[in-house]
């Protein structure tokens, strides 16, 4: 399949990296065609990785990863325009101001009675957004196996059941077992998903270690 990923961050390359390991085509996505980010992150995978603009990437992918900075990501995907039109975009950032220092906040706008991924969804009308793996470190992600035999919680939201099902699958390749992946329903969702950040970052501040997540016990 043919993805991709806006965003030459970390969490962008750790997604990329792992879709090249699977067999997928990636193109790493940016602001400028020559980012050294992504001619990096080319550079290190001799097959399937390409760089573009966030233009080009969003005309390759089939799917589209946003890995931008949530701060950033409406701004950066009015960059694509036309091009997501009908196409499924998984938004995996969240919303975070970190305008004075750390921890950082909600941005206020896009928290409690919005979310990022709603506002995307609102923006880009056409587009079929869906809400999943923004709740852990990046590494679990693509790997959820690393911890407790990968039994934990991985949030996914949207408002199309088809949609949603496709994405599903891609987890699944990532490690996920449909039993980890919990289901909240449409897009609106991503303001309790999005709103996990402010404890996450605490637990990792207290603890010094991303390699957590949560867990649904009833």
């Amino acid at each position: 399949m043919k993805i991709a990923i806006l965003g030459t961050g970390t969490v962008g390359v750790t997604i990329g990296s792992r879709l090249i390991e699977l067999g997928h085509s990636v193109m790493m996505g940016s602001r400028t065609a020559n980012n050294e980010k992504a001619q990096t992150f080319v550079s290190k995978h001799t097959n399937n990785a390409l760089s573009g603009t966030f233009e080009q990437s969003a005309k390759f992918g089939e799917i589209i990863i946003n890995a931008t900075k949530g701060e950033n990501s409406i701004e950066a995907l009015k960059l694509v325009g036309k091009n997501l039109d009908n196409k499924i975009i998984i938004d995996v950032s969240n919303p975070l101001d970190f305008s004075n220092g750390m921890p950082p906040c909600l941005i206020p706008h896009l928290s409690n009675t919005n979310s990022l991924g709603e506002e995307i969804q609102k923006t880009f009308p056409l587009s079929k957004v869906v809400k999943t793996l923004n709740t852990m470190w990046c590494g679990l992600m693509v790997n959820p196996i690393m911890i407790n035999n990968g039994n934990h919680i991985n949030f996914i939201c949207g408002n199309d059941l088809e949609v949603k099902d496709k994405v599903k699958l891609l987890l699944n390749e990532f490690g996920w077992k449909n039993e980890n992946i919990l289901d909240l329903g449409d897009i609106t969702s991503a303001r309790a998903t999005e709103s996990v950040l402010p404890i996450w970052l605490r637990v990792y501040g207290a603890t010094k270690n991303g390699a957590f997540n949560f867990k649904i016990v009833s």
